[in-house]
């Protein structure tokens, strides 16, 4: 486990039309994340997006 992982802990996610999912970004606060991906999301585009904790162990979590 880095430093980045201990500060950064919530993932934004992004899975496009054909069920490929990319990291959008990573931050320090639920809220945070949370605020990115409701802004995303309400642009209209048919991806989906999620917040997600990356576990201990530096792997992310289900959503």
């Amino acid at each position: 486990m880095n430093d980045s992982t201990i500060t950064l802990p919530w993932l934004v996610v992004r899975q496009d039309d054909n069920g490929n999912r990319y990291r959008v970004g990573r931050y320090a606060t639920r809220a945070e994340a949370q605020k990115i991906a409701d802004s995303l999301d309400s642009r209209g585009h048919k991806q989906l997006y999620w917040v997600e904790r990356i576990a201990q162990n530096g792997d992310s979590g289900d959503h």
